[in-house]
């Protein structure tokens, strides 16, 4: 144990450095990337992954909740849910419409499922009775855009924001928040991880005006700044994460496949990480001090999803599916950010 507080000590002493040091002209503070300083970022990583014992309780490591899963689609809050299990979290939640939940059910019994999305009456009221449990929140994957539902999520989400929740916005999440972006303004406990295509109607909305393919690294922290510094997480070739301050840029290469399901595992993911830093912030971690738990639980899930996507690539090339993706997550959680197996 001792080893692992003197490498984070030497850690903090080194994002302390590049805080002031990594400069862009589009940027006002600091721009680290995986390439230039990407020890470090595994070290801030893993000192936010909590150990494991013997003496804990099921539920310590994390009750996520994913909100999404229609008719239409009822693999992606699968995707999502499965993955933040299979990270590390004791207890995955998906919250559905009634039509999904059976075959949400049918996928796993690993998952608990509410088919509670689209209740007829008191919808908001009966989701809130499980949201209180929860340690995060992923809202978005198999969402739909059904107005009645969309309008319970607004609800939800105002509800979340009450008891501080750390939630993560992702796909048809997007969506709402593109015709409402006001409701997530200033509620720095979230996450958003648009694609290039919800980024450019987001940015639009909020902005005014279309981004530039070019100007990332000027342009998320734009958006993030005009939303009141929540922290946006712009998916793509190179994964660009700010707060509106500072900025991360995961540059690991993932998979030239791009079968869909691949953003549903990393939001996910990044439920599991974002309440994992936010712990860790609350016991005084100095690294999540200085970027912020939610900045830092992004990069997380970036890095480990590209790593899964690259391991299952390299055994599925061409054929890979995001099923073959889930499965290597444990191989590339162990093999980044597993430094003791248990503690006794």
């Amino acid at each position: 144990m001792s080893k692992l507080r003197f490498c984070l000590s030497s850690a903090v002493g080194n994002f302390r450095k590049m805080s002031g040091a990594m400069y862009s002209s589009s940027v006002r503070g600091s721009v680290l990337t995986t390439n230039s300083n990407g020890d470090e970022l595994l070290m801030m990583v893993r000192g936010m992954v909590p150990s494991l014992t013997y003496d804990k309780h099921k539920g310590e490591a994390g009750r996520v909740a994913v909100i999404g899963g229609c008719r239409e689609y009822t693999g992606a809050p699968y995707f999502a849910a499965m993955s933040a299990y299979r990270v590390g979290c004791d207890l995955a939640h998906v919250i559905c419409t009634e039509g999904a939940a059976p075959v949400i059910k049918s996928y796993s019994p690993d998952l608990i499922v509410h088919p509670e999305l689209d209740a007829p009456i008191m919808a908001v009221e009966a989701i809130m009775k499980w949201l209180p449990r929860m340690h995060s929140v992923v809202i978005g994957p198999g969402l739909g855009r059904q107005e009645t539902i969309q309008k319970t999520v607004k609800n939800l989400i105002e509800s979340l924001k009450s008891t501080d929740t750390p939630i993560v916005i992702d796909a048809d999440g997007l969506f709402l928040l593109t015709n409402h972006p006001k409701i997530i303004k200033g509620y720095q406990h979230a996450i958003l991880t648009p694609n290039v295509v919800e980024f450019k109607h987001l940015y639009k909305k909020v902005i005014g005006k279309d981004p530039q393919s070019e100007m990332a690294l000027r342009e998320v922290p734009e958006l993030s700044s005009a939303l009141g510094n929540v922290t946006v997480c712009l998916k793509g070739k190179e994964d660009v994460i700010s707060d509106g301050r500072n900025v991360m840029v995961c540059t690991t290469a993932g998979s030239p496949r791009r079968c869909g399901g691949q953003g549903d595992i990393l939001s996910g993911t990044m439920g599991v990480f974002t309440f994992w830093a936010h712990q860790a912030e609350k016991e005084g971690n100095q690294i999540l001090s200085t970027f912020g738990p939610t900045m830092c639980s992004a990069y997380a899930a970036c890095l480990l999803t590209k790593r899964s996507s690259e391991l299952a690539f390299a055994e599925h090339q061409r054929s890979m599916s995001t099923t073959d993706v889930l499965a290597q997550v444990p191989k590339a959680f162990a093999e980044m950010y597993e430094i003791f197996k248990a503690v006794l």
